[in-house]
């Protein structure tokens, strides 16, 4: 078993932010495109190589988000047409999530075995996720996922508050 810690930095105009352990040792960085179209995000391990890439589908009626490991796309991410609070899917090969993956509060699941438990922490500044892995082997996908999903967030929480501005 092994814990993982996602802090975003507050205000952080790159989109860069650390996965680190639990000795705060950094084990891999996220970097987004600032002004790249389509938006996408890439995870890099300690050793600076690409073991993931989030990116955002911009011709689609709804927004969707791709997952890619190791050059391997494995997650799509899609908003469901509702009039109320969003709904999101989650298509992959054979991962689910259970829980409230809005409030970060999840496992994650690769054919029915649980693989991993995110928890978001309170109290600290900006967000930070607490990530336990219990397969190791799926580590990347793991964190790829949970990085798509902040991705998916954050993009609902700003297409919200640019329409009610």
């Amino acid at each position: 078993m092994k814990k993982l810690y996602i802090k975003q930095k507050v205000f952080s105009i790159g989109e860069k932010f650390t996965i680190t352990d639990e000795n705060q040792q950094p084990r891999y960085s996220v970097e987004g495109s600032f002004f790249k179209i389509p938006k996408e995000f890439k995870i890099l391990d300690e050793n600076h190589h690409e073991i993931g890439v989030i990116t955002k589908k911009i011709f689609s009626l709804l927004p969707k988000f791709f997952v890619e490991v190791d050059g391997e796309e494995m997650i799509t991410i899609t908003k469901e047409f509702t009039f109320f609070k969003p709904k999101y899917s989650i298509d992959s090969q054979g991962i689910s999530v259970e829980g409230n993956w809005w409030d970060m509060d999840f496992d994650v699941r690769a054919h029915g075995k649980k693989i991993a438990d995110i928890n978001k922490k309170w109290f600290t500044w900006g967000d930070t996720y607490e990530v336990t892995i219990l397969d190791e082997s799926m580590e990347q996908v793991i964190i790829s996922l949970v990085i798509a999903i902040d991705c998916v967030k954050a993009d609902e929480s700003a297409a919200s508050s640019a329409s009610s501005s």
